[in-house]
């Protein structure tokens, strides 16, 4: 196989990215995309040019031309049962973050991937930028020393938790410190998370979203190192998809601070003001480039597809983040630190 077949299922954001970046890889053949809103289909079919695009999902299942599939669709609730189709269909599969709702459905999905010798990664999409990736080297070459501690902060305006808080029940560990946890374990591995205790806060967005404004979580190691995140969707308006981190990795050698704040390109108009643009999570296209880490995310799954080479964010990673982000919620809920792996899958006990 020299080239590609590739469905998306899901072409709003996040999926609109994936498409894009798809039709503009010379590895991929046909493009297939699939979206509810026929006006978003339409838009995104315009920018694409894709061989087929239709309003049910299952078409592309169906459609044995089709080799891989991205899902990228919302509400969160419809990644395990569109995944696991897609799976058991014999396609290819990246599939955005959350991997599911469950452990259990978890590891169902990498059960069946392992089973029909597929291609199956998660949306981790910060291991695909370049400073981040640095960081990891220097910890991996010895630079920086055995680690001592990890301190992440990441904060998102009200307009962007909004969108997030307004189509699902999930928690900023689940839905935004998630990426965080996931780079700080991936650049600190074979370590394990061993302990993890966690607080939100809850002031302005309870109100009307019944969420959290913030949640802090502290996760002990295998080894003794400390890792602290901070994730916060309560920034006031400015670019609606503003993002600003900044990271401190302390070695015992060695220090790195990083600083992802987006400052660096400011556009003002008399019309919206101050403004960040390029300042998001996932990127957004500009032009003939592609700005931000999720269209490389995009190509190297393509990549291993066609190469058969390892994906870079393995999906029990991604299970272990989501048992994390999960004892980060019941920790905040109880007011006690929890001990990993937990007995107790919390969401399907929820669910029961």
């Amino acid at each position: 196989m020299d080239r590609l077949n590739v469905g998306i299922i899901g072409t709003g954001w996040c999926g609109g990215i994936r498409a894009e970046a798809s039709a503009k890889n010379g590895l991929v053949d046909q493009l297939h995309i699939c979206e509810i809103r026929e006006d978003r289909l339409k838009e995104v079919a315009d920018l694409t040019n894709p061989t087929t695009a239709t309003t049910d999902y299952k078409e592309l299942l169906k459609n044995d031309d089709i080799h891989a599939i991205m899902i990228s669709t919302t509400p969160e609730s419809t990644h395990y049962p569109i995944a696991k189709e897609a799976l058991e269909s014999g396609k290819h599969v990246l599939l955005e973050k959350p991997i599911a709702r469950t452990l259990t459905e978890a590891e169902e999905l990498i059960t069946i991937a392992e089973k029909n010798k597929l291609q199956f990664t998660i949306g981790y999409s910060q291991r695909f930028r370049s400073k981040y990736a640095y960081v990891r080297e220097k910890f991996l070459d010895g630079t920086l020393g055995e680690p001592v501690s990890v301190l992440i902060t990441r904060n998102i305006t009200q307009q962007l938790s909004k969108r997030i808080v307004g189509r699902t029940r999930l928690s900023p560990a689940a839905m935004e410190a998630t990426h965080d946890l996931d780079y700080a374990l991936w650049c600190l591995a074979p370590r394990k998370p061993i302990r993890v205790y966690s607080q939100q806060v809850e002031k302005v967005l309870i109100k009307n979203s019944n969420s959290a404004d913030c949640q802090f979580i502290m996760v002990t190691l295998d080894d003794g190192t400390v890792i602290t995140v901070g994730a916060g969707w309560v920034l006031p308006p400015s670019y609606p998809n503003y993002s600003s981190t900044k990271m401190e990795f302390i070695g015992s050698k060695g220090a790195i601070m990083v600083d992802d704040s987006h400052n660096d390109v400011t556009i003002m108009t008399g019309e919206r003001g101050i403004e960040y643009p390029m300042s998001s999570m996932p990127g957004e296209p500009v032009a003939h480039v592609n700005a931000g880490p999720m269209a490389e995310e995009t190509n190297n799954f393509i990549d291993a597809i066609l190469f058969n080479k390892p994906v870079i964010v393995k999906p029990r990673e991604a299970k272990v983040v989501m048992e994390l982000y999960q004892a980060a919620d019941l920790s905040a809920e109880r007011g006690e630190p929890i001990n990993l792996p937990m007995n107790i899958d919390p969401l399907k006990e929820e669910q029961n």
